[in-house]
């Protein structure tokens, strides 16, 4: 792709229905750009900028990261801030940002975990990678037990009264530690925005209290691996490919988990129900983690602009009868692929 001046699109939002984020003033695309394991240096910048700008083409304006996504650590958040810095400098404040801290990022006791010196450090190494002076959501991105909460959201309050970040959200977390967080927050006067769980039809813990949770606080829901790592789309039907997560060398999928006789036959009767609605098993995955309203968008990586295309495709065919959903419940178990 070539330097040559760009523009986005005119019409980006004309077919985006938009979703509020749980009871406050934020709305989200349904489908919004995640950047874990798909933006590290092992891939072409050039294609990461192409799929970035046919993002933003199409109506999504929410880019998720972490400190920890690349591979290796911190790369996506560095390929994301020279693209927005090529392409993106006028459209700052449509876009919606976010990033994490909560995984081991560098050596010691502070490059790890929830205390107040990690998140804080963290977020300014973010801003840093990304060449931005504020994100739009900062997470902690999972449980500490070894750090006290009150430390914990409090180092989150503070990354919005010094202007560094916008709202604040929690991922990973059990109802009852996020009905905590929410509260620790709401006395701070820094309200808890949004949780990021994952979810999918072979992952259905969310449904287990935490979308009741969110639902009484009034606090969105982002679903991250709501294809559970290309588990729900036809990619396994014919084999392992080489280039897939199941025959690469990454070790979040094995190829026993994609051979087994009972991921294969789950994931066979729903491609014939996604099929009998014109849709691949993908676009149906995305449709099905949608339908609560409690989940304000569904985070999906894209290895190449077609299939952020298809992803985003989804929205236009969200509704699900009971009869389909009914269906669905037959192969959709969690657990599934584990």
């Amino acid at each position: 792709m070539s330097n040559d001046a760009w523009s986005p699109s005119p019409a980006r939002y004309d077919r985006t229905p938009l979703r509020r984020v749980g009871r406050s003033g934020v709305q989200l695309p349904p489908i919004s750009l995640g950047f874990w394991q798909n933006f590290g240096e092992d891939r072409d910048p050039q294609t990461l900028r192409a799929i970035v700008r046919r993002a933003v083409d199409l109506g999504v304006f929410h880019f998720d990261l972490a400190n920890n996504y690349g591979p290796p650590p911190g790369s996506a958040e560095t390929h994301v801030g020279r693209i927005l810095a090529q392409d993106l400098q006028h459209q700052r404040d449509e876009l919606v940002i976010s990033t994490k801290a909560g995984y081991r990022m560098w050596d010691g006791p502070f490059g790890d975990g929830g205390s107040r010196k990690y998140l804080l450090g963290s977020l300014d190494q973010s801003l840093t990678r990304l060449g931005l002076d504020h994100v739009d959501i900062f997470y902690h991105h999972r449980e500490d037990p070894q750090t006290p909460l009150e430390e914990t959201m409090g180092a989150l309050a503070h990354a919005v009264t010094s202007g560094k970040a916008t709202y604040v959200g929690v991922s990973n977390y059990s109802p009852e530690r996020t009905r905590e967080a929410a509260r620790i927050l709401a006395d701070l006067g820094t309200p808890l925005l949004i949780h990021q769980p994952s979810y999918s039809m072979f992952n259905r813990h969310v449904e287990d209290g935490l979308l009741e949770t969110v639902d009484e606080l009034g606090v969105g829901l982002a679903a991250f691996s709501p294809l559970q790592q290309g588990l729900l789309t036809n990619r396994y039907l014919s084999g392992v490919p080489r280039s897939s997560r199941a025959g690469g060398p990454s070790g979040s999928l094995s190829e026993r988990q994609v051979t087994d006789p009972d991921y294969q036959a789950r994931v066979r009767g729903l491609s014939e129900i996604a099929h009998g609605r014109g849709q691949s098993l993908a676009q149906l995955a995305l449709a099905w983690a949608l339908r609560h309203p409690q989940v304000s968008t569904a985070l999906v990586g894209a290895s190449s602009v077609s299939q952020l295309e298809q992803n985003v495709a989804t929205a236009q065919n969200l509704a699900l009868t009971d009869e389909e959903l009914a269906r669905i419940d037959e192969f959709a178990i969690d657990g599934t692929g584990r």
